[in-house]
């Protein structure tokens, strides 16, 4: 592969005429200025203290700006409050600023796999500090995500901020306050009442205007209105096409920080690429990156809104590279968008659709209907998620011999990128062929061979404040800690309730164990304190001696406690440390893990209270934190041994 410098991006023809009115209405950075720029100061006075949403007293922040990012990002903060956050981090200490826009992203090791969050702070980077951004994108992608992060961060830069996701119709509907009333089915999309009635409502005038012509007129003028709809519809789509060319080029010619970006993303395309189809020419198949997984397909929506196979094909197959660019003409005398165009031409021919092939990606197979070439010990977790009903609809009697395979131990399933959460939400009974159970056992013996929870148990917070998405992600969790601690803790959970109770969870499969979780006395409050009273109350009444008290107890919540205490101002955590102090038990305090799940302002304690660690986010990755029971126990000591990991040495802060 030869470098290519000093080009500019053509584009397609019809892009060409659409330069000057892209250039008078797009300014990324004006957007970003807007969005970011008025970020006010999260952080508070050292120890200054406020109240929860249920009137328990609380620390405004932890006194550390970076530990308020780690802890206060989880899934679902909204982009302006993650600026904000990250703002004051970067204020405070760059580099470490930097390793947890890292950890945020992060699918290995201790990261959180919280995708969204990271494009939030990436934005930010690219705004604030384009260089920094720039220069570490290859590390970004391929040590913490995937390379299909940066064509996304590109398109989202050039759109103002939107994704590539759409929200389907389930989600606009809900965005509208109309969730819940969608009919599927022919002659049955309309809404009902409240009555469940589905006649159409009478107008106030029901006089019809009278029907013109025959039955065949009619029809015919139906599909002639049909016809002139769908012909505005393909003029509008290459319009919007067009436009989305025109910006990308005139994004990539005048904005310095857009093109720097766009060049490390190329790039390190281009390089990959390259040295697989080295792999491939020589048989050497096994060791593929996923480069041609995620390069943009040649005018998918990421390439039109960026054109990066272009500047891909450009780097990979330079003029001069090969005759077959020049064809019957001397290659010297193409003209620039002819050169472009047989270079995307031969990036798709030559990399792309071999080296997919060669990786039997099962979506190269299910696209061409060939489901018994489907390889299904090298389908990733999500895939084998996504389409499990279809390989149990289209090749049952391979995939339910794969199946089964797996369950006698002869052959493995993938789980690594799922979030425990959303295997969970992949139950369906029989109906995936033990699929999410088998995924399950495999993330959960993948968290034994790295040890063991020594002496912990969960405590669950399914209040009110925790509907929908937090209080799955709480269970879920709750469940793998009690799977994975140690005798005589295993297999229980902790309730909040104004008496709380520890459960034994049964059953021997996960909806079994998921269906009794569910089905738990839950008390609706978050009653901490009462959790340890009632800890307290039982070791003492046994006589417990300190070193058989438990050592850990992890709080899946949302920080939002129960006014408990009677002193003004204190804390839940200060006062279970009276308390116990009190009883006798003052060197055998448990150590703490504040586990939050729900975009919440409350911050239990300061950053620098030992025996207690601030986490947050649905990743079981942060689990391995607690594994060894060795080291510092602080909230500080936890987040810097969250972002600990070789792979962050890479990463440098540049502007």
């Amino acid at each position: 592969m030869a470098a290519t410098a000093g080009y500019t991006l053509v584009g397609p023809p019809e892009a060409a005429g659409r330069l000057p009115a892209c250039a008078a209405a797009f300014n990324f950075m004006d957007l970003m200025e807007d969005s970011f720029n008025n970020t006010k100061d999260t952080g508070g006075a050292r120890g200054e203290k406020a109240l929860t949403e249920n009137s328990s007293p609380t620390f405004v922040s932890s006194g550390d700006p970076c530990l308020d990012f780690f802890f206060h990002v989880v899934p679902g903060t909204p982009a302006a409050s993650v600026a904000s956050l990250l703002a004051a981090a970067w204020a405070a200490d760059a580099p470490t600023a930097l390793r947890l826009v890292a950890n945020l992203r992060g699918v290995r090791g201790a990261g959180k796999s919280d995708r969204e969050g990271f494009y939030a702070a990436a934005l930010w980077l690219h705004a604030r500090h384009p260089a920094t951004l720039a220069r570490n994108a290859a590390s970004l992608a391929a040590e913490f995500g995937y390379l299909k992060d940066l064509p996304e961060l590109l398109h989202r830069i050039a759109h103002g901020g939107r994704s590539t996701r759409t929200p389907g119709k389930k989600a606009r509907l809900e965005a509208e306050g109309r969730g819940g009333f969608v009919c599927r089915g022919r002659g049955r999309g309309r809404f009902r009442g409240s009555s469940g009635s589905r006649s159409k409502p009478r107008r106030e005038d029901d006089s019809r205007a009278p029907r013109v012509g025959t039955a065949e007129e009619r029809v015919a003028g139906s599909l002639e209105r049909d016809r002139e709809l769908a012909a505005a519809a393909r003029v509008s789509r290459r319009s919007r096409r067009a436009d989305a060319a025109a910006r990308a080029v005139e994004l990539y010619s005048r904005d310095p920080a857009y093109r720097a970006l766009h060049d490390r993303t190329a790039e390190l395309f281009a390089g990959l690429l390259a040295e697989d189809m080295r792999k491939l020419a020589e048989g050497n198949v096994k060791e593929f990156s996923l480069a041609a997984k995620w390069c943009p397909s040649l005018d998918s929506s990421y390439d039109r809104s960026t054109l990066l196979c272009e500047a891909i094909a450009r780097r990979l197959f330079p003029r001069g590279s090969s005759p077959e660019l020049a064809e019957d003409e001397d290659e010297a005398e193409l003209s620039d968008e002819h050169y472009a165009y047989r270079a995307r031409e031969r990036l798709r021919k030559s990399a792309i659709v071999p080296l997919r092939r060669a990786l039997e990606l099962p979506e190269v197979f299910i696209s061409a209907r060939a489901w018994g070439s489907v390889a299904y010990t090298r389908v990733a977790s999500v895939a084998m998620k996504n389409y499990k009903a279809l390989f149990l609809e289209h090749d049952a009697d391979r995939f339910n011999a794969y199946l089964a395979d797996v369950k006698s131990g002869k052959k493995r399933i993938a789980a690594g990128a799922l979030l425990p959460h959303q295997i969970v939400s992949s139950l369906d009974g029989d109906g995936d062929g033990g699929v999410a159970e088998l995924q399950w056992q495999r993330m959960a013996d993948d968290m034994r061979a790295l040890g063991k929870l020594a002496s912990c148990v969960a405590v669950c917070d399914v209040s009110g404040s925790m509907s929908g998405l937090p209080m799955d992600v709480c269970v879920a969790l709750g469940l793998l800690v009690s799977e994975l601690t140690e005798d005589p803790w295993r297999g229980r959970v902790i309730t909040f309730s104004e008496r709380p109770e520890i459960h034994r969870i049964t059953g021997d499969t996960l909806s079994e164990k998921i269906s009794f979780v569910r089905t738990m006395d839950w008390g609706m409050n978050t009653d901490f304190q009462a959790v340890f009273d009632k800890i307290l109350e039982v070791a003492v009444g046994a006589g417990l001696p300190a070193e058989k008290m438990v050592r850990r107890v992890l709080v899946f919540s949302d920080m939002e406690f129960d006014q408990a205490s009677v002193n003004p101002w204190e804390t839940d955590y200060e006062a279970i440390v009276r308390k116990f102090s009190e009883a006798g038990y003052g060197a055998a305090v448990p150590e703490v893990v504040f586990w939050n799940l729900r975009d919440s302002k409350a911050v239990p304690v300061m950053s620098g209270q030992k025996g207690v660690a601030l986490v947050s986010g649905f990743s079981k990755n942060l689990l391995k934190l607690f594994l060894d029971g060795g080291g510092s126990f602080t909230p500080r000591a936890v987040m810097e041994k969250a972002i600990a990991g070789p792979e962050y040495d890479n990463l440098a802060v540049f502007d």
